[in-house]
């Protein structure tokens, strides 16, 4: 069990350094769309490489875990929200409902 929750947490940050990186155009466009500013957009993108930062550090230290995960859950709530304020199709929808799921999934195991 333990392997399958130190795989979550690695999905979820190598995700996350992912697209915050490599696919930032696409994170331009989104929050254009979304009507956020850039301030807000680069806010977000520090806190999700620090939170995905301290997932990856939980995988040896399981205190750290669990904030961590909360909170990049929030985020993956709040971009549900954007998401369907806009009206994207579900395709949009699906990455962060699976990390969103995946951070429920990490915070349960981090509890019990």
């Amino acid at each position: 069990m333990e392997y399958l929750i130190n795989s979550a947490q690695i999905i979820v940050a190598i995700s996350v350094v992912f697209v915050w990186t490599f696919r930032y155009h696409n994170v331009l466009k989104e929050f254009e769309l979304f009507g956020l500013s850039d301030l807000t957009r680069n806010l977000v993108g520090a806190a999700k490489i620090s939170l995905a930062t301290l997932l990856v550090v939980g995988v040896w230290y399981p205190s750290f875990v669990l904030i961590p995960a909360v909170l990049m859950g929030l985020f993956m709530l709040g971009a549900q929200y954007f998401h369907y304020k806009i009206r994207n199709p579900f395709i949009r929808h699906l990455p962060s409902l699976i990390f969103l799921a995946l951070c429920a999934f990490i915070v349960y195991s981090s509890i019990y």
